[in-house]
């Protein structure tokens, strides 16, 4: 018997909304395909570049998929508390915390996903050194800048990221500092932070965008 080897699936659970539609990304074939439930129905496996009721999908990889709903890009990483898009043009997003009382959310730095943190203790959306070499992110014309951290003073880079998206919320030319020793996760500080209006909803933070 010859046995075909196929992609490996990498199974999750995301949910977004859409309009009146709810979806899910619940398993991935990268780079080719996402399997998709859409109101409750399905799953569909939907190639990269095709659309299953209204739900484009732009890109796969092994974290997650990147979506297109209603000409909103939501990208969806795996491994990130449930976080929901409401149906209002990417203006509000609603994030839900983790088992240990973080917030952390699915997003993307000029496309490529990103999982990021919220931390309104940071003065600025902070990438580590080496994620931000994985992001293709230039330093070579960045400014040098000395940043207080817990352990002291270190050196870092400031930067200007064209687009910055939260869920289905994109904001443009938004200054970040790049961190070396900072592990892998990226911290969604202030210089995002402060262009919305941030509150909690009992124990969820909701973003809503300023105009």
């Amino acid at each position: 018997m010859t046995h075909r080897r196929l992609p490996s699936l990498v199974l999750t659970l995301f949910t977004a909304t859409a309009g009146a539609a709810d979806v899910a990304v619940v398993g991935v074939f990268p780079p080719a395909k996402a399997v998709l439930v859409i109101d409750g129905r399905g799953p569909f496996t939907v190639p990269v570049g095709g659309t299953r009721d209204g739900v484009r999908v732009q890109s796969v990889d092994a974290t997650g998929a990147t979506l297109e709903i209603e000409g909103r890009t939501l990208s969806l990483a795996v491994g990130s508390a449930p976080m929901r898009a409401d149906p209002d043009h990417g203006q509000r997003v609603v994030i839900a915390p983790d088992e240990r009382g973080h917030y952390l959310a699915n997003g993307s730095v000029d496309g490529a996903a990103v999982r990021f943190m919220v931390d309104t203790g940071a003065t600025a959306v902070t990438i580590p050194g080496d994620l931000a070499r994985k992001l293709g992110i230039d330093l070579s014309q960045a400014q040098r800048v000395r940043v207080n951290t817990a352990n002291g003073q270190v050196t870092a880079h400031r930067v200007r990221l064209d687009r910055v998206t939260l869920g289905t919320m994109t904001l443009m030319r938004v200054d970040a500092i790049v961190q070396e020793n900072l592990g892998d996760q990226a911290l969604l500080g202030m210089t995002f932070l402060s262009r919305t209006d941030l509150r909690r909803e009992g124990d969820r933070l909701v973003l809503t965008k300023r105009h």
